[in-house]
């Protein structure tokens, strides 16, 4: 049976709608400049042959280094607004829905942990979608000579949402939910699944005290490894799909959906051109993984005695 929350941790579906949302957009404050740098790593060399097109992002160091020269230090931090925006309506969502299903016992079914997880995630990812697509346009943005992927020269994330509303109408701020939905269904499946599995696992070896938060740490350390491994492909296309320039119809130009993305990544930059930026999607997913799933699940212990 498929290990969930414990039960003396159970709070109400609404506490871990702001848990889970506080606990992921803690974590998003030290983790968005990994974002910044992995989105425009995935946007380098767009349905270009490799070795065919210049390279500014070379690695961690030397693209967080480009990254501060051509934006500042403050550049690090740009989409920061529009990422806690995502994060706040995607996990509220996501955690909620979880909550709920370990509340009606689906989670003590077998898988039941994986299909609440995915579910959950792809309700968040479809209720966050437009503040992913204004903070990827926004991260991506820099000056010509370090410029990758379309440029869409936002000045905010208001501006950004009132200027895709004007000119591609409600539909248009949900344009790349297509990538998105996939994107984030087996990412939530895979940590929700895993960090409750890992974090087991630790306390049945013994290795720390029962109620350490060290259980906690490496439970999340685990989970962010199988995170990392099924999410980057997604997230390579819906980086690319959020971020394509559009027609006056609000059509994308480069890709008509998420297997049109998925062949021409493949056909034109080869398949391993979908684990681009793998190393720093997992510099930004583990710790933004272990910090947010640490958050949460420190955060409902404290909820949890308040409530005895």
């Amino acid at each position: 049976m498929a290990p969930t929350m414990d039960a003396e941790d159970m709070v109400s579906p609404a506490v871990d709608l702001v848990l889970g949302a506080s606990a992921c957009c803690l974590a998003c404050v030290f983790t968005n400049p990994l974002e910044v740098v992995k989105t425009r790593l995935q946007l380098q060399g767009e349905l270009q042959a490799p070795g065919t097109y210049p390279r500014p992002y070379r690695g961690f160091v030397s693209s967080v280094a480009a990254v501060a020269r051509a934006d500042g230090l403050w550049g690090l931090q740009k989409g920061l607004a529009a990422g806690l925006l995502y994060q706040g309506l995607m996990n509220s969502v996501r955690f909620y829905c979880y909550s709920l299903a370990c509340q009606a016992g689906l989670t003590q079914q077998p898988g039941g942990t994986v299909v609440a997880g995915a579910v959950a995630g792809a309700l968040g990812a479809f209720v966050g979608s437009p503040a992913y697509l204004v903070k990827t346009q926004l991260q991506a943005q820099t000056v010509a000579a370090l410029a990758v992927g379309h440029q869409h020269q936002h000045q905010s994330v208001l501006g950004a949402l009132e200027t895709i509303w004007r000119q591609q109408g409600l539909l248009g701020l949900w344009r790349g939910v297509g990538g998105a939905v996939p994107r984030v269904t087996v990412g939530s499946a895979a940590q929700l699944a895993t960090f409750a599995s890992a974090k087991a696992w630790v306390q049945e070896r013994q290795w720390f005290l029962e109620d350490s938060w060290l259980v906690t740490l490496t439970g999340g350390m685990i989970s962010s490894i199988a995170v990392a491994a099924v999410m980057t492909p997604f997230d390579v296309v819906s980086t690319r799909l959020y971020n394509q320039p559009v027609d006056r119809a609000g059509r994308g130009q480069l890709y008509g959906g998420l297997a049109d993305c998925l062949v021409k990544i493949c056909q034109q930059e080869g398949p391993l051109a979908l684990y681009k930026g793998l190393g720093l999607a997992y510099l930004r997913l583990g710790p933004h993984t272990i910090l947010s799933m640490f958050f949460w699940d420190e955060l409902r212990k404290l909820a949890a005695r308040a409530q005895r």
